[in-house]
This record gives structure tokens, C-alpha cells and sequence, in this order.
């Protein structure tokens, strides 16, 4: 049914109800269609209208809100809409009592109006209830083919993303074989670039080894020492991990990063990375330039707040990540508490 008509079937129901009665009570006795008081036939018109509404309202709701069709069998969820549909039997006498209905010929009215109207409004609850799971399905089904289409982006996606690193790792193998064989430094800092890339793309899971970021680390810093002037002065110290301890990767990183980008002035970065019980504690400094010291902004980049947030996804209230700046050293402290 179109939404925009559904709310005119139960009139169009009710009038049917009505008018089967009066056909079958009227023609079987012989009388004239619509026989009788016209003002009492026009109140069991509208409350028959009335009724159809109620049940159309009620049932719809039910249908819509019950996944599992009451959780009961077909059997006993018709037997439901039947014990419902009695409500009817409830209401006549009472009607008939106050006077705006006329059930003349006893009983046997209320049999005939039993007759008429509960197998018509059976067949009207069935239709319903097929509309609605029928359109439950059909949702279902967008839903199912939606799924069925991300699937398929993101495994385009995930192809994507390998073609790129390959053709990438091909062209960086490519190169090393270009450079002339006494040239040492220059192949070194391709196998450390590749070592770099390969970890960030496929030798990282969802947590890794604090011996394996480590061990990045070692490169990272080794890759940026190429490309630094020789008056750089580095400290660097690694305490021994806890055995399999488990850290997300890529975490430090950033702060590494920021202090080679930022380094100047002395020329110094002193690196320490140690633990204590179950936190991983890191700490890097850097010295930096009058030019640097009179513009602050660098304290906030983009790399440091990228990583602020990973650590609230991650470490939600189990890290704490600090900066400051004394002199012309600026600091980066990041404690994490491990499992």
C-alpha cells in the first residue's frame, strides 16, 4: 500500500463491513437495504469506520515493533489478533444498552456480526502483516547489498593499497641497482628507507613488540642522521624492554620527527626510552635556534596533535604526553601504561 493511501483503506473496510451486515440481514429478512432507523445506521457506520481505524493503528504498530511476530507461532499469533478482535463482543452490548445500537433480533445479530466481520478483518490483518515484512525484507535486503558493495570497496581498496607499496618497493629496488657499486652511502640509505616502509606497511599489526618499535627507531634515527649536518650531537639510550611487552607502533615516532625537523641552535638531541614496572616511558630533547624560541608555534604541529589523538583512541586515560621548553631545549615526555 502507498503511504499516502494508506490511511484510506480502513474507511473504505469499514464501509464494506457495514454494508455485508446489512446486505445479509437485511436480504435474508427480506427487507429494504439499509431497513430501519437511518440515524442508528449511520452510528454503526462510523463506529464500524471507528473500529477499522483502531485495529489498522494497533496491528500496524504491533508488526512494525515485533521483530519475531510476538515470538509465538503463526497459530498462536492469530489466535492473539482473535483474542483482540473479541474486544468487538466487549463493546455491542454496551452500546446496545445505552441505545445507539439496535441488535433486533437478539443473539442471532451478534453471531451474524461475528460472521461478517471477523474472517474480512482476518484477511485485512494477513494483508498487512505481508506488506510490512515485506518491506522489513526489502530493507533487509538494501542493507545485505550495501554491505555486499563496501565489501567490494574495500577490497578494492586493500588491492589498491598493495599495487602502490609494490610498485613502490620495485622502484626503490630499481634505484639501488642504478647506483654506482662505490657509492655505499647512498644504497645504505635505500635499504634503511625500504627496512622503514616495510615495517610501517606490513610488518605491523594491531600491537607489536617494544624490541621491534625499538628496532624501527634505530633505523628512523639512523635514516634522519643522513640528511643532518655532521656537528649534530646524538644521544640516544634504550633500556631493556620487559619481555613481550605489547605497545601499538608508530607512537614515538612523531616526537622523533619533531625534534630533528626543530633541531638547531647547539645542534643536540638526546633520546631515552626506558621502562618502569609496566609504563613505557620516552623522552626527547632538542636544542633550538633564537629564531625558533621567539616563535612558538612549532610546540603544537600537526604531527604532535595527530598523535595526541591516536593516543586518546588507543590509551584512553593511560598515557600522559607533555611538552615544555626551557632555554633553548625543548622537551617531549610520553608515559604509556602497558598491560
Amino acid at each position: 500500500m502507498k503511504r499516502s493511501l494508506r490511511w484510506i483503506y480502513p474507511f473504505f473496510l469499514g464501509l464494506i463491513l457495514f454494508n455485508t451486515l446489512r446486505m445479509v440481514t437485511d436480504f435474508t429478512n427480506r427487507e429494504v437495504f439499509w431497513a430501519g432507523s437511518m440515524r442508528l445506521h449511520l452510528i454503526a457506520l462510523v463506529f464500524t469506520i471507528t473500529l477499522c481505524y483502531f485495529y489498522d493503528f494497533l496491528w500496524r504498530r504491533q508488526l512494525v515493533h515485533c521483530e519475531s511476530r510476538y515470538g509465538r507461532s503463526p497459530l498462536q499469533e492469530y489466535l492473539m489478533v482473535l483474542l483482540q478482535l473479541s474486544f468487538i463482543n466487549l463493546i455491542l452490548p454496551a452500546g446496545e444498552y445505552i441505545g445507539i445500537f439496535f441488535m433486533g433480533n437478539g443473539w442471532i445479530d451478534y453471531m451474524l456480526i461475528n460472521v461478517c466481520f471477523l474472517p474480512i478483518l482476518l484477511i485485512y490483518y494477513t494483508i498487512i502483516r505481508n506488506e510490512i515484512f515485506y518491506i522489513k525484507y526489502s530493507e533487509k535486503e538494501l542493507m545485505l547489498e550495501k554491505a555486499k558493495a563496501d565489501q567490494s570497496e574495500a577490497e578494492l581498496k586493500f588491492l589498491k593499497s598493495q599495487y602502490h607499496p609494490h610498485f613502490l618497493f620495485n622502484a626503490l629496488n630499481t634505484v639501488y641497482f642504478q647506483i654506482d657499486e662505490h657509492n655505499e652511502d647512498a644504497k645504505k640509505s635505500i635499504e634503511i628507507l625500504s627496512g622503514l616502509l616495510r615495517y610501517q606497511l606490513y610488518d605491523i599489526e594491531k600491537e607489536v613488540t617494544l624490541e621491534q618499535e625499538i628496532s624501527y627507531l634505530k633505523d628512523y634515527i639512523a635514516f634522519q642522521k643522513i640528511r643532518m649536518s655532521e656537528r649534530l650531537i646524538l644521544e640516544t639510550s634504550f633500556g631493556t624492554p620487559v619481555k613481550d611487552t605489547q605497545i601499538h607502533p608508530l607512537l614515538f615516532q612523531p616526537m622523533v620527527e619533531n625534534a630533528f625537523k626543530y633541531v638547531g641552535g647547539r645542534y643536540r638531541i638526546k633520546l631515552e626510552l626506558k621502562m618502569e614496572n609496566t609504563n613505557v616511558k620516552f623522552e626527547i630533547q632538542n636544542t633550538i635556534s633564537e629564531t625558533e624560541m621567539l616563535a612558538p608555534a612549532f610546540i603544537s604541529g600537526i604531527g604532535l596533535d595527530n598523535l595526541r589523538r591516536r593516543l586518546d583512541l588507543l590509551y584512553p586515560n593511560k598515557y600522559e604526553l607533555e611538552t615544555d621548553r626551557k632555554a633553548d631545549v625543548f622537551c617531549t615526555r610520553l608515559m604509556i601504561k602497558t598491560k
